[in-house]
């Protein structure tokens, strides 16, 4: 899998061009989308077969500022699936000085559109063994 890089906007800066904290999770949220595309599961692909995937729990622990233009390496690692919950461990490196400007981690589950727990395994087995393939094969 290729890491998702972000480049820092200006608008997500304060006036001392230094990214604001909560886009962090944004950028999070962004990786995880083009992880699952590389992996052939589109979420828009996914919420059309009535798969959602809300995040449960979030934490971020911030290094080191990105500044406005810098390109953020995301690296996906230490990825976990059970079938239900999938917790994503990510670090963000900033690619002009190789310093981690932040870590962070994200649990999510697979719900259907009542809002009901479902079973990738019972339900969506093509999904369940992209997804555990993929584990399988790290």
């Amino acid at each position: 899998m290729k890491p998702y890089i972000h480049k820092v906007h200006y608008y997500e800066t304060d006036q001392m061009k230094v990214a604001h904290h909560g886009n962090y999770l944004h950028w999070m949220e962004e990786a995880r989308v083009d992880f699952l595309l590389q992996l052939g599961c589109p979420y828009d692909k996914l919420e059309e077969m009535g798969i959602i995937s809300p995040i449960v729990s979030v934490t971020c622990n911030y290094k080191s500022p990105a500044f406005f233009n810098d390109d953020i390496q995301i690296d996906l690692v230490n990825i976990k699936y059970d079938g239900i919950r999938f917790i994503v461990n990510y670090i963000m490196t900033n690619t002009k000085n190789n310093k981690i400007v932040a870590t962070g981690e994200t649990t999510s589950c697979f719900i259907n559109k009542d809002g009901r727990p479902i079973s990738l395994k019972r339900n969506f087995i093509e999904i369940h063994n992209k997804l555990s393939n993929f584990l399988d094969n790290k």
